[in-house]
């Protein structure tokens, strides 16, 4: 049986969720910012008898999936193709894939990453970071305009008053580097709840690469985030990027699908 899930649900959420707490970051994080009576998110159940078995998570336009047991695919699918609003889907890889079979929508984008989470500041190299900034509501025009200038983020809806939210709300935080006013560097995160924080948007303007930018806004933002004992985790394609990554520490845990 699947039904929309209230606050009095929580405690069955919260010891499911919980046993995965870097693959659920996304719905963690929401959860915990938002709760369960939002008008952009949404949360179903899917029961064994009185057992929550799964859950399904809507922020925004985006479904995630959650369970560790076989459960209703095809019920959760059938939510998601109800939904008349440019849906998208975003989850573990054997999740996805229990819905796909059922899923009437043509995704014009179907995207495999590495997912990888950072638990140790060990390996952070020692870099002076004194240039790298925190992200104020104030900034985010500026890393809008920033990021629009990105090959990798071209394809992002970049939502200023969303941005704006999330940081008041705590749910994310960016550092950055500038250069005569302009962002030229910057890495952030997205998600952060009382465990973990995923890592977003890490990224250098094109003509100021190569210069360790990026290096030093990402290891600053591990730096903090591990001193406040919370896990670090984020995706990634790019082979060098991935070099990148674990020279810092991080370690594979799974792959995400993204579907857009």
């Amino acid at each position: 049986m699947i039904r929309k899930l209230t606050m009095e649900d929580d405690a069955q959420v919260q010891a499911l969720i919980q046993q995965k707490p870097a693959e659920n970051l996304f719905i963690i994080g929401d959860i915990e910012a938002f709760g369960y009576d939002q008008d952009f998110q949404t949360v179903w159940g899917d029961f064994d008898n009185e057992s929550l078995r799964a859950i399904l998570l809507k922020y925004e336009k985006n479904y995630i999936p959650f369970a560790l047991e076989p459960f209703d695919a095809e019920g959760f699918a059938r939510i998601i193709n109800e939904d008349k609003n440019q849906p998208m889907l975003s989850g573990l890889k054997e999740m996805t894939a229990q819905l796909e079979p059922y899923l009437t929508i043509t995704y014009q984008q179907k995207r495999e990453t590495y997912y990888a989470k950072l638990t140790s500041a060990a390996k952070l190299p020692s870099l002076d970071t004194d240039a790298v900034k925190l992200l104020t509501t104030e900034d985010v025009e500026r890393l809008g305009e920033f990021l629009t200038q990105i090959p990798e983020f071209s394809s992002v809806v970049f939502k200023p008053e969303n941005k704006r939210r999330n940081i008041k709300k705590g749910v994310t935080r960016g550092y950055y580097v500038e250069e005569d006013g302009k962002i030229i560097s910057s890495a952030s995160t997205t998600a952060e709840n009382s465990k973990s924080a995923m890592v977003v948007a890490v990224a250098t303007l094109e003509g100021y690469q190569q210069k360790g930018l990026a290096t030093q806004c990402l290891t600053k933002l591990c730096k903090d985030l591990i001193q406040e004992e919370k896990q670090l985790c984020l995706f990634y394609d790019n082979p060098n990027a991935g070099k990148l990554y674990k020279r810092l520490g991080f370690t594979d845990i799974g792959f995400w699908m993204m579907y857009q």
